[in-house]
Parts: C-alpha cells; structure tokens; sequence
C-alpha cells in the first residue's frame, strides 16, 4: 500500500504539457475515453432496458449510466489488459462491473451529502425520492456482482474468484474513506492535516478509481499475474492527481460544463485540499468564521457566505497550492508509470495509460 505522501518522485511538468506534445494527446485520450466508454455504457443501458418495476427501479437505474461521465475506471481496465495482451471480450464483463459500482457508489454519496447535480442533472434522489434513490444504488451493488459472476464462464473459476477479491477490497477502503469524509463533516473538523486529507482520498478514491482497475485490468491481461502491487502507487498517485483536481473544478469549474453545482463540497462542507489549506493559513477571526459556517446546516450557507471563501482561497493562495500538488501527484504517477507497466507491450493502449495522467490534471471536465 502506497504511503500518504506528496513526493513528486523528482517529475512534474508544465501547464502546457499537453501542448507540448500536440493536441492530437488530447484527442487521443477523448477518443479512447469516449469508445471505452460506450462499450460499457452500451453493454448496462441494454442489461436495464428490460425488467420490472420500470417506473420504480430500472428507469431510475439507467439515469446516470445514460448521462455524460468520464468513464475512467472502465477505461483503464480495459486499456491495462489490452496493454499486457488480454483481449476486450475477457475483460468487459469486469469493466461494466467496476462501472455500475461506481454509479451505485454516486447514488448513495449524493444521498449522504445531500448533492442537488450530478452529470448535468438533478441527482437521483431529487428526481424519485430518497427511498427509490437507495434501492436504486442497492440494485447497482447486485448487478455488479452479477457481472462479476458472468465472469466465470469467460475467465474460469479461479481467475473470477480473484477478480472478485479485488473487487471487495476496493468496496471496503471506499466506504471506510466515505465513513471518514462523513464523518469530519459531522464532527465540524476544522483541525485536518494535507496527509489525513490523503490518507482519506486513498481509501475513498484511488483504491477504486485507479489502483483497482490498473489491478484487475493486469490481472486479466497477464491471466496469471502475482506481482499486482506494483499498480499500488501508480495508482495512488493517479488518483490522488484525480481527485484535487475534481475538488478544484468544482470550486472554480463551468457548471453547464462540469456537470455539478459549483462549489457544491462548500455547500456540502467537504474537507478538501483547499479548504485544509485556507483554514490552516487564514487568520484566528476567519477560521472562526468558516467554522460557524461548516456548522451550520446546508439549508442556512449562503450564497455570499460562499463567495467569502471563494475569495478568501484566492487570497491565500489555496486553489493554487492544491493545483500544485496534483501535480506534483501527477507527476509521482508518471515515474512510477514507468515501473507498473514496464513489461507491457507498446503500441495504443499503454499510450493511452501514460497520456491518461497528464490530462487528469488538464482536463476542464
């Protein structure tokens, strides 16, 4: 298990990074994250298109699987096995698995914290209700197992079964990193250190966003791998990268374009980077200030209140010390890049992977 650590491994790179290299990185990223992406989202939208109560559990089902997504952890698997010679058919059935978990982990985190948008839309709770929304992501969880139990007929039982193992450990540290985030929510935190920060992100992110599918991914791949740990800090950093820069989209992102409400974990009152950053740098009177406004309930943050902050992590510099940071992360992923897939074959796929890091960090979206 990687250590909660900033190190950049002596690599980072430029705000240009994509430039550099053309815009042709860019699109190639897009084209794969986007044909990844509908052969997953096509192969769950017809596993929804038939089955009772329609109105109750699978319309419902299909609303965020239909909507816009990044469709990284899908792609990743897939690219991961092509890269060490697995074939597409091998691995789907575990992709779709890893996304459907994924929507069902959304389901239920925007119940928890009371999210209004979610890829564009009202969230799943605020369209059907509390109760529908929860069983929906409850009905996710089983679906996924089932495609991992599909996995069995295509990989064998011995394969499935430690695809399956993966899978349960990335769903324990998730819901461990959610309990923690929920948590310092709850208990008004306003003390938090970067590496608690980390170490939260690590638990609830990078284990299922990145460090799992780059596992199973090489697990398919390499039909026999046993040395998997090496896809542990790559994957750490990865997402780690991942997820400050999601934090920083949503304080400072085009709504319309970003697919949430801007600054939306404010409003929620998320223990981001920045915010750990602003209360550790701000004045006694301003953290006195945040504090009361952490405290109080959704319903009573203000707009003006928000705007406060916004400023005041400009002031501070926080917004842009967490952009540093990932990529700082960024750049830790793509050394140890170099070493988790350093016997896969060369050609699309690992390009993909390697080019996948840097627009993490450029992406607008």
């Amino acid at each position: 298990m990687p250590a909660a650590t900033t190190q950049s491994n002596g690599r980072s790179f430029g705000r240009n990074t994509l430039e550099v290299n053309g815009s042709s990185a860019a699109a190639r990223v897009d084209r794969l994250l986007g044909f990844y992406g509908e052969l997953v989202r096509g192969r769950i939208v017809a596993l929804l298109a038939h089955g009772e109560p329609r109105r109750y559990l699978y319309e419902p089902l299909a609303v965020y699987p239909k909507r816009r997504g990044k469709n990284l952890r899908p792609a990743l698997c897939i690219a991961t096995t092509l890269a060490f010679g697995g074939t597409l058919d091998r691995v789907l059935n575990s992709a779709v698995a890893l996304e459907l978990l994924h929507n069902a982990f959304m389901v239920h985190d925007d119940v928890e914290d009371g999210s209004e948008y979610r890829r564009g839309g009202p969230t799943l709770h605020a369209q059907y209700g509390i109760g529908i929304a929860i069983n929906a992501g409850d009905a996710l969880n089983a679906l996924s197992i089932s495609q991992l139990m599909a996995n069995r007929s295509v990989l064998g039982s011995e394969l499935t079964w430690r695809i399956l193992s993966e899978l349960e450990y990335l769903a324990r540290q998730s819901v461990e990193g959610q309990a923690m985030e929920l948590g310092w929510v709850q208990d008004n935190r306003c003390d938090l250190t970067e590496a608690e920060y980390l170490r939260m992100i690590l638990k609830k992110t990078c284990w299922y966003s990145a460090i799992q599918p780059s596992r199973i991914g090489a697990l398919i791949g390499m039909a026999a791998a046993n040395d998997l740990d090496r896809f542990n800090r790559f994957g750490y950093y990865l997402g780690a990268a991942f997820q400050i820069q999601d934090d920083i989209l949503n304080l400072v992102g085009d709504e319309e374009i970003y697919g949430k409400e801007t600054a939306g974990d404010l409003l929620e009152g998320k223990r981001t980077l920045s915010l750990i950053h602003l209360l550790d740098s701000c004045t006694s009177g301003e953290k006195e200030r945040l504090s009361r406004f952490l405290a109080s309930p959704r319903v009573r943050r203000r707009k003006r209140e928000v705007d406060w902050i916004l400023r005041l992590m400009k002031n501070y510099g926080s917004i842009d010390y967490a952009r540093s940071r990932a990529r700082n992360l960024a750049g830790a992923a793509l050394a140890e890049f170099d070493e988790a897939y350093r016997d896969a074959k060369e050609g699309e796929p690992k390009g993909f992977i390697r080019d996948l890091v840097r627009y993490m960090i450029e992406r607008r979206l």
